[in-house]
């Protein structure tokens, strides 16, 4: 992985004390670095992931300094495991706040390559768990919460092989708004679309290419800023979009790509 320039701090603050977030895709690349952040600002949380090997290691790590959070393994593509998620915040924390959606699937592939079970699987991950957590969270969330989808560049922007990645972006995108046009003032609904950010996700990516390793030095050197972006710079913006800072951004859909796609 790429060694970017910017150095981040994390320090510790209450900006989110009292606060219940799920934070899905929370063991891996930016889903990890926003439950980083979120917990070193004292929010509640309800975590999600796979990999139960790097989310106890995560959660160790939180709690050290966070008693407030706790984890649940799944298949996020189950509505199941959603629903669970909102439960948990109800039983540990009574409220939520909000939540935001790192989980991601590429499955890889052109039209004619990938098979049917892939494209669904891609676009259950992608787009039906968030619908399932939306479904389930938007009836006990405080008013005045805030969510956070993280679609991609790929909402708008083709790559090879990646149909069923694109196509679940775009869909994310449109549900995102769909979801700030019928939930406002209740709650806030935002969208961010990160471009290359230096995450396992990106290498498994790269794969498409005929080059792996030149693909992404390429995206990195494509950048306004000559970098990959870092899961901190994602974690910071979704800090943003779920504090009141932002207190009158809904339904906007906004580009994180250190200025990829200006090109």
């Amino acid at each position: 992985m790429q060694e970017g320039k910017t150095q981040f701090k994390m320090e510790k603050t209450n900006k989110l004390k009292g606060k219940t977030f799920i934070i899905t895709g929370a063991t891996s690349g930016m889903g990890e670095a926003t439950a980083r952040l979120f917990s070193a600002q004292s929010a509640q949380l309800v975590l999600s992931g796979r990999s139960r090997e790097r989310g106890e290691k995560l959660l160790a790590a939180l709690k050290s300094s966070n008693p407030n959070v706790t984890i649940h393994y799944g298949d996020i593509a189950e509505e199941a495991t959603n629903q669970r998620l909102v439960e948990m915040a109800l039983e540990s924390f009574g409220r939520l706040d909000g939540f935001l959606c790192h989980a991601g699937m590429l499955g890889l592939g052109s039209v004619t390559e990938i098979s049917p079970q892939t494209w669904r699987q891609t676009l259950s991950t992608n787009l039906d768990a968030v619908f399932y957590l939306a479904h389930h969270a938007l009836p006990v969330m405080q008013n005045g919460g805030a969510i956070v989808l993280n679609a991609s560049i790929a909402a708008t922007k083709s790559f090879p092989n990646h149909p069923a990645y694109c196509s679940s972006k775009a869909g994310l995108v449109a549900f995102g708004r769909q979801l700030a046009l019928d939930y406002s003032p209740k709650v806030r609904v935002n969208v961010i679309c990160p471009g290359p950010v230096d995450t396992p996700l990106i290498w498994s990516s790269a794969a498409a290419f005929p080059d792996p390793d030149q693909a992404v030095a390429d995206a990195a050197a494509n950048t306004l800023l000559k970098r990959l972006g870092k899961p901190e710079d994602i974690a910071n913006l979704c800090l943003f979009l779920s504090t009141p800072e932002s207190a009158w951004m809904t339904g906007a859909v906004v580009t994180i790509d250190g200025g990829i796609t200006v090109k």
